[in-house]
């Protein structure tokens, strides 16, 4: 994947699409030379976000928009591609999960369907250049057993996929030399594509579609849960950065008190931008 230096003004960029009361958050936050981060990713590209929803071409050619291609997916090298995607599917069934738990299977379906309908279809090509097994069907039969509202169909059905997906991340990781940064990078596509799905729940400072907030919760929990893995690795490398890093995360996972939204949304997009902002400006100390 190309790189570049960011460049000295970029986070002005960031500010100017962020409202005055996002700004205090990230003045303090200065690019410094030597930090680098993807030419088609930069903050003056967060600042820029466009719904998840626009057309792209996928990596393995199929499909169209969705999930699956938000937030750049289709220009990713493709370990990162198929990982981006794995993790999303998390953090789908993890708020699904919450929701099963309060005993809101409608409400939960989408984040089941979601996975097969909108990301899956974006891997199929990576999963067979990685000889990794398919797993579509582990997905559509845990739907059915959301779609039946039957707990112990359900959690078997979870159990057989969570190994199948526990089994393609570690394939993927072994093809990696510097597997702390690939789960940070992997990490940050995730939240970009949070970032996506919370600009399409709020409408003039309230939630206004519950689903979109939903998805934008799971992705940033899954997030938070991934950087969980490689943490003491990161706080070896810089303990700084680390530190920032999982600040950053705090900052984000505060914007959704429970898995059912408040009428009036705790952040605005340019703040939630903001916070990925300072996310990604620190990957560059934890090469």
């Amino acid at each position: 994947m190309k790189k570049r230096k960011i460049w000295a003004g970029l986070s002005s960029a960031v500010l100017v699409a962020a409202p005055a009361v996002a700004q205090a958050t990230v003045l303090h936050v200065q690019p410094q030379a030597g930090i680098e981060t993807k030419a088609d990713q930069t903050l003056l590209h967060l600042a820029q976000h466009q719904g998840h929803a626009a057309p792209a071409a996928t990596a393995g050619g199929e499909g169209e928009g969705g999930e699956g291609e938000g937030g750049g997916g289709a220009q990713l090298q493709p370990s990162l591609h198929l990982y981006r995607g794995i993790e999303m599917i998390r953090g789908h069934l993890l708020v699904g999960a919450e929701l099963i738990e309060a005993g809101r299977w409608a409400d939960a379906l989408p984040h089941f369907l979601h996975p097969e309908e909108e990301i899956y279809a974006s891997i199929r090509d990576q999963l067979k250049s990685f000889n990794i097994a398919p797993f579509q069907v582990a997905l559509k039969s845990l739907s059915q057993t959301v779609k039946a509202k039957n707990k112990e169909a359900y959690a078997r059905a979870r159990a057989a996929l969570d190994e199948r997906l526990a089994a393609a991340e570690t394939a993927v990781k072994a093809k990696e030399e510097n597997g702390t940064y690939f789960v940070l990078e992997t990490a940050l596509e995730v939240l970009q594509q949070a970032a996506d799905e919370y600009e399409e729940a709020v409408e003039k400072g309230r939630i206004a579609n519950v689903v979109e907030y939903q998805d934008a919760r799971g992705f940033v929990f899954e997030a938070d849960r991934l950087v969980g893995t490689v943490m003491p690795a990161a706080t070896a490398k810089n303990a700084d950065a680390a530190k920032a890093v999982q600040a950053s995360l705090d900052e984000l996972k505060a914007t959704f008190p429970a898995v059912t939204p408040p009428k009036q949304a705790v952040k605005d997009s340019g703040n939630f931008l903001s916070a990925i902002a300072k996310f990604e400006l620190q990957l560059g100390h934890l090469r």
